[in-house]
């Protein structure tokens, strides 16, 4: 049964330091693509990024363009180009991957110097893919229509497209982004380093969600509550949501100036890299405080829902494939009834959403190292939403031994996460889920009732 009742709340987590990656890690990453490339039979993948889009570049070079664009050109036997605009390219010197810089100031923001005589595919034609018979086009989607042939789709744009046909004239393209995050992609794994260094962000997002959740009180504002949603200048992995009441009134996406009134919906949602907390309910202490009709807010939405967050905890292991995960969820929170249209549960890294294997007829294995989100989001008409999103990491033995013994102070931390998960919410998880905050799974649903969360009984 799950109950609403009194328990001790987490406590924010001390003491949290960003874990940088170790060369071993990047090589490790370069050659693991290398080794897909030549499988696959690839002469070069040609990566794009942006600020917004750059998670596939940043695991290979290490940083994102900022405010420009910016292209890694891989080569089968190693070489490698990195094709930078003005105020990057100063940057290829410090990237985590050795590479010929070749400057393109075409990725410099409008009305910087363009000072070159080169067009775009001359420019490109410095980066000795004249020969290539196959060729990667990665952008940041590993697209899975039905109805269209998904290597044909290219997500970089036209102009590189272009550039890149005219330079290849016999070249084979083909979209590859399934390399690095499709099943079996080598970004969906993490080793023990990779697991510690995105365990900052994801704890420090569940740090900052605790202590928003704490200060929630009537009469104060969005952009109030919104300052501890933000911690140690670190960059969001998605929009900060601090609303009350309705949301993206005007189309505006931002915490604004409304003030907090008993009995509003209220949404947040921070996110870094390695994780993202979200909670939804309403400022009430009790049932009566809520508006007549959605009174049963508990046993119509929120306890349904927890149910469903308590059983993909309890379900997620190792050697499951994702329609074994996806089926568990629609068992106990049906979408038909429930409004959920999204997969339950999906990768993130870098970015908050990387890919999903969680989907029906997933035939993909869900493997250790893999780095999750709890992303169940119902939709039941005539009340306000719930949710409790929040991460955890799948390790088999030898990554979990890895972990405790490389980075001992983040193993505590795991310890006691699992600990209080399973005594005080009587979430019974597996050996091998390692939650990635002390927040994972804490929902109140009556946000103003702060020593009052939902727990299996």
């Amino acid at each position: 049964m799950i109950k609403l009742k009194e328990v001790e709340a987490p406590k924010p987590e001390e003491g949290l330091i960003p874990v940088m990656l170790s060369d071993v890690t990047m090589q490790n990453r370069k050659a693991r693509l290398l080794e897909s490339m030549q499988k696959d039979g690839f002469d070069a993948v040609v990566v794009y990024a942006d600020l917004e889009h750059g998670s596939n570049f940043e695991y290979l070079c290490g940083f994102l363009p900022r405010f420009e664009e910016a292209l890694l050109i891989l080569h089968a036997n190693g070489k490698a180009f990195m094709v930078l605009g003005n105020e990057n390219l100063n940057k290829a010197g410090k990237a985590r991957i050795e590479a010929v810089p070749i400057h393109m100031p075409h990725f410099s923001l409008p009305n910087q110097p363009m000072q070159t005589e080169k067009s775009v595919a001359q420019i490109l034609a410095s980066c000795e893919l004249e020969d290539a018979e196959k060729i990667g086009l990665i952008g940041w989607k590993n697209f899975t229509s039905h109805v269209e042939d998904n290597h044909l789709l290219f997500d970089l744009p036209y102009f590189l497209v272009e550039a890149l046909k005219t330079v290849c004239g016999k070249a084979q393209f083909t979209n590859a982004a399934y390399l690095l995050i499709g099943e079996n992609g080598v970004r969906t794994t993490n080793n023990a380093n990779e697991f510690a260094h995105y365990e900052y962000g994801a704890a420090l997002a569940g740090n900052c969600i605790l202590k928003t959740m704490d200060r929630l009180k009537v009469g104060k504002t969005e952009m109030e509550m919104a300052e501890t949603l933000a911690a140690d200048g670190q960059r969001h992995s998605v929009v900060t949501i601090m609303a009350t009441g309705a949301r993206f009134e005007k189309a505006n996406l931002y915490p604004g100036n409304k003030q907090i009134q008993c009995g509003d919906k209220i949404s947040i949602t921070t996110g870094f890299k390695g994780g993202l907390q979200s909670r939804a309910g309403y400022a009430v202490e009790c049932a009566e405080q809520l508006p007549e009709k959605e009174q049963d807010y508990l046993k119509a939405v929120a306890i349904p829902y927890f149910q469903a967050v308590k059983t993909w905890l309890e379900t997620i292991k190792i050697g499951i494939n994702g329609n074994d995960l996806y089926e568990a969820v629609e068992t106990v929170l049906p979408k038909e009834e429930y409004g959920w249209t999204l997969n339950p549960g999906h990768l993130c890294a870098d970015e908050e959403w990387m890919s999903s294997p969680i989907y029906p007829q997933s035939e993909e294995t869900l493997q250790s190292g893999m780095l999750f989100q709890i992303d169940i989001i119902p939709s039941v008409n005539g009340y306000g939403g719930v949710s409790c999103e929040s991460g955890i990491l799948l390790a088999d033995e030898q990554l979990r031994k890895a972990i405790a013994k490389e980075y001992p102070a983040v193993w505590e931390r795991i310890v006691k996460r699992r600990a209080y998960m399973q005594e005080v919410l009587g979430i019974r998880i597996q050996e091998d889920v390692l939650p990635t905050s002390m927040a994972t799974a804490y929902l109140r649903p009556y946000l103003l009732k702060k020593e009052m969360a939902l727990a299996s009984v």
